[in-house]
């Protein structure tokens, strides 16, 4: 068995395009179904293609809900405090800082749960991050 990938719908494609390269995922491949009439999206962490999330965008409009039913997508970074600053800057909001330097959660445009989590050791609590509170839910 081979995991191939975790798909998420998307609403505003654009706006999850954005968090997720904010995020540090690229675009490998696109497919746009006519017929249908949805573009499938297929992004991974540079070094680590085989493990991808599929963004389902459909034509018509539709509503989504349940994102936080959906659990969450986990990522191990290099370092949490480096990608939490630079997503903040490119103004997403970090719902569960990274106090202990060890874990924390963003949301995509569409509600559903990212979790970043510290590559090997937990790095030393920091300011501003170990007296940040939570934001919304995550």
């Amino acid at each position: 068995m081979k995991y191939l990938h975790t798909m998420v719908r998307v609403s505003d494609l654009e706006a999850s395009l954005a968090f997720y390269e904010l995020l540090g995922l690229r675009e490998i491949r696109r497919m746009n179904h006519e017929a249908g009439r949805f573009t499938l999206i297929f992004l991974a962490a540079p070094g680590d293609e085989d493990a991808q999330v599929e963004l389902t965008f459909n034509w018509d409009p539709e509503v989504y809900a349940g994102g936080r039913n959906f659990g969450h997508l986990a990522y191990e970074v290099d370092d949490i405090y480096a990608d939490c600053q630079r997503m903040m800057d490119g103004g997403i909001t970090i719902n569960r800082p990274p106090r202990d330097g060890r874990m924390a959660f963003v949301r995509s445009p569409d509600g559903i749960s990212v979790e970043l989590l510290q590559k090997g050791e937990a790095k030393a609590p920091a300011e501003p991050w170990a007296s940040m509170p939570n934001t919304g839910v995550w």
